[in-house]
């Protein structure tokens, strides 16, 4: 298992998808991520930010991300 220097599982995981192309990103910070993915979907990607919890959030519900 993968983790972060106090030990945690990364909270979020991003996946783009394109074409035939797709990408993920881990991340402890919900800023990063929310950030990240933000860029992705303007270039025409189909993005979902997974918290740790499991739940999904498109694009239109990234920045209830940065409110939690």
């Amino acid at each position: 298992m993968q983790g972060t220097a106090r030990g945690c599982a990364l909270a979020y995981k991003m996946v783009a998808e394109r074409d035939n192309e797709k990408c993920s990103y881990a991340r402890e910070s919900r800023l990063l991520i929310v950030a990240k993915a933000k860029v992705w979907a303007s270039e025409g990607w189909k993005v979902v930010i997974t918290d740790q919890d499991g739940k999904a959030y498109a694009p239109p519900e990234f920045d209830q991300l940065l409110a939690a």
